[in-house]
Parts: structure tokens; C-alpha cells; sequence
């Protein structure tokens, strides 16, 4: 087997591996977003508040995940630097999500929901940065696309378990996505070791040769500062275009079983399962935009991503249906495909070394986190002023914006040097 050769071939072994690791981890994630929001009705009357908890999980995720994406770029042991945090924090994380339906008081659910999102952030960045441990720079957009696939999977299996057990056995069906979490775990941890990663040696071999190589700064403040201070800010403008676009997907993700319900008059079950066909559109689309986005740039995808959300929740929300949503709903993941397989691509490629990039698919997720807590706050304010009939309009306004910082960033980008443009 030729050089290239073997090296796709491990290419795909180490993306179905981190597109099982993410499958994990978004099952629980997945059915969270549209299962607890009803739990909490149960006890809390306003939606600004019920979005403020649902966005806890994200608040944490912002101080935890750069701590345990910069502390794995530094772990060295003979399983690698990032299976060992895998290991460990998946089955814990999965044994607390089984037992939140069983909380019968506010405090008691706010508790498990609180211990599941501090367990579950301290890994979620890890598997994912395993990815461009493996993968070389031109090939990551396909193998993120695979990850997505399998990520979009896991809202299909989210809006099935709503639709056929939610209603009959609640308890159960908690059970379902945290069985798959313990199975994806062990299966990950026994066939996989990224101390075998061209990143992880290439950081080793660095470690015993300092002299020999210009080693970019490790600690995460020295990291962010040089984010910050970057003259071209491009870097920052990518965190803060995710950070937007994940605010309008995490509001209209984590409050759209309570839209069908108050605003379209459907049954808890029936709430949940609008997501499905969006589920399947994300699945299908994913892969032929990362190889359109090898063709004519990952921003143009991105930015023509953002404008196929916006555009879609508008219209699904002017043409006030159930079928109109579920339309505009599947319409609207296509365009998130478009912008969600990118962005951590483009951060990725912008990294200065092989050595943080765990540290830099921390800042992805953090941004993503960021506008998962302020998305669904913000939006279910805005409910509480004008009602749920305009609220996947009202997420689409944190799309619009993303749109704009694309658009600048594409700006940047043309009158970037050569190594810039390819990297976007």
C-alpha cells in the first residue's frame, strides 16, 4: 500500500471513529435540547427562563471547554492526548442523562441538568479535535462533513424517540441515548489511540527538540491574546460569526417542541418529530457541500448557508402551518450544513500549530456554546413580548448577522495573503 494510500485509508478509520465519538455525545445533546425545555414547563411558566436554563449547559461550556481542549493539547500518555478525558467522561456523563426524567422537583432537575452539562463539557471538544489530529488541512471539509452526518443523525434518533416513546414512557426514553453514549464509548476507547496521530507525534518530537523548532505559545491566555491582538482580526470574526450562527440554531433547536405545541397546537410527541424531515435534509446535504465547499471556497458556502436559514425560517413563519414548518425547517439544515461543516474547517486551517488544536476546537465549540446560551435567552424573550407564533423568525435574526461577519471575513479574505485565502 502506497504512502497516500495508507494515509486515506486511516483518513476514514479515524473519521468514523470521530464521527462515532460526536454521534455519542449529540445523541444525549440532541434530545436534551428538545425533551428538558417540556420538563421545565412543568415548573416554570416563562419562556425567557426556561431559555436561560436551557442555556446553562452552554455557560459552562464556555469556561470549561478551553481549559480541557489547551490542558489535552499538553497531556501526554501512551494512549494519546485526548481517549483518556474520552474515556472517563462519556460513561459519567451518560449515567446522569438517564436520570434526569426522574427528578420531581425544580431544584433536583436543575441539579442533574447542571451535573450532566459540567461532565459532558469537559469532553465535548475532545472528540471532535481528533479529527484534525488524523486529517490533513485539504481533506478536512469532507471528513467534518462525515462528523456532521453523523451528528444530524443523532436529530433523527432524537425526533423518533420523541415521537414514539416520550408520550408512552418518559422515563425510558431518556435511557435510549444514553445507552448509545456507554456503547460509542467503549467501542471508541477500544480501537482507539491518538498517540498514533501525525499531530501527537509532531508535538512529542517538538517536546524533546525545543531548540529545533520556533513552538508557538501553549497557554490559553497566550492563545486568545494573539487571537485578539491578530492586526487582520479574522480569526475573532470566525469565532464570532459561529457564535451567531449558534444562537439562532440553538434557539430554534431548543425551543421548537414548545413552538409546535403553544403556537401550532400539537402534542408533546408530535413536537418533537418536526425536526425529523431537517434531520434528514442536514444528513443528505452535508457531504455534497463540503466537496462544493474544495470547489469554490468553504466562506461562499458558509454565507450562501446563512441565507438559506434566514430566508427558510422567515417564510415557515409567515406561512403559519405545520407543514410549513417542517418545510422550512428541513429547508433551514441545509443551510446550517453549509455553515456548520465549515466552521470548525476554517478555524482549524487558521491555527498557527498542530499543537493546539485541541485549543482551537475548543474556541470553535466555545462560540458555538456562547450562542447556544444567549440564542435561546434572547429568543425566548422576545417570545414573552410579541408570542410564539414569530419565534423561528426571531431566531433567524442571529442568522442575518452571521451573514454579515461572513461577508466581512470573505472581504478580509480577498485582500489576504495566498496562505489566507486557501485556509478559508
Amino acid at each position: 500500500m502506497t504512502t497516500a494510500s495508507t494515509a486515506t485509508h486511516t483518513g476514514r478509520h479515524i473519521t468514523f471513529f470521530v464521527a462515532l465519538a460526536v454521534f455519542a455525545q449529540e445523541s444525549t445533546w440532541n434530545f436534551y435540547d428538545a425533551q428538558v425545555p417540556p420538563l421545565l414547563r412543568e415548573h416554570v411558566g416563562s419562556a425567557a427562563l426556561i431559555g436561560l436554563l436551557m442555556g446553562m449547559d452552554n455557560l459552562l461550556g464556555i469556561f470549561i471547554q478551553p481549559w480541557i481542549g489547551n490542558r489535552s493539547d499538553n497531556t501526554r500518555t501512551r494512549w494519546g492526548r485526548r481517549i483518556p478525558y474520552l474515556a472517563v467522561g462519556m460513561p459519567v456523563a451518560a449515567l446522569l442523562f438517564a436520570g434526569i426524567p426522574l427528578a420531581s422537583t425544580l431544584p433536583s432537575l436543575v441539579a442533574l441538568m447542571f451535573a450532566y452539562a459540567l461532565v459532558a463539557n469537559s469532553f465535548k471538544p475532545l472528540g471532535e479535535a481528533l479529527l484534525p489530529d488524523f486529517i490533513r488541512p485539504e481533506r478536512r471539509s469532507r471528513a467534518n462533513a462525515a462528523v456532521k452526518i453523523a451528528s444530524s443523525l443523532t436529530i433523527i434518533v432524537a425526533a423518533l424517540i420523541s415521537t414514539f416513546l416520550i408520550d408512552s414512557h418518559p422515563k425510558l426514553a431518556f435511557s435510549v441515548p444514553a445507552l448509545i453514549m456507554l456503547i460509542s464509548a467503549a467501542v471508541l476507547v477500544l480501537r482507539v489511540r491518538d498517540s498514533t496521530s501525525p499531530a501527537y507525534r509532531e508535538a512529542v518530537e517538538q517536546d524533546s527538540r525545543p531548540d529545533q523548532y520556533d513552538v508557538p505559545a501553549t497557554r490559553m491566555r497566550d492563545i486568545v491574546r494573539d487571537i485578539v491582538t491578530d492586526t487582520d482580526r479574522v480569526r475573532l470574526l470566525v469565532i464570532g460569526a459561529i457564535l451567531l450562527f449558534g444562537a439562532a440554531w440553538a434557539a430554534s433547536r431548543s425551543l421548537i417542541t414548545n413552538y409546535g405545541i403553544e403556537s401550532l397546537g400539537l402534542s408533546r410527541g408530535q413536537a418533537g418529530g418536526l425536526t425529523l424531515p431537517s434531520g434528514v435534509a442536514f444528513l443528505l446535504a452535508a457531504y455534497p457541500l463540503a466537496l462544493l465547499s474544495e470547489r469554490i471556497g468553504r466562506l461562499r458556502v458558509m454565507a450562501l448557508g446563512a441565507t438559506v436559514f434566514v430566508v427558510s425560517l422567515t417564510v415557515g413563519t409567515l406561512v403559519h402551518t405545520s407543514t410549513a414548518t417542517v418545510i422550512a425547517f428541513a429547508v433551514g439544515a441545509v443551510g446550517a450544513a453549509g455553515f456548520v461543516i465549515n466552521g470548525a474547517v476554517v478555524l482549524w486551517n487558521l491555527a498557527p500549530s498542530t499543537r493546539v488544536l485541541g485549543t482551537y476546537t475548543a474556541l470553535y465549540t466555545v462560540g458555538w456554546a456562547s450562542g447556544g446560551f444567549v440564542g435561546p435567552a434572547v429568543v425566548g424573550g422576545l417570545v414573552d413580548l410579541t408570542g410564539w407564533d414569530y419565534m423561528p423568525i426571531d431566531a433567524a435574526l442571529f442568522a442575518a448577522l452571521a451573514l454579515v461577519a461572513v461577508v466581512r471575513i470573505e472581504v478580509l479574505r480577498r485582500r489576504s495573503p495566498a496562505g489566507l485565502a486557501k485556509a478559508l
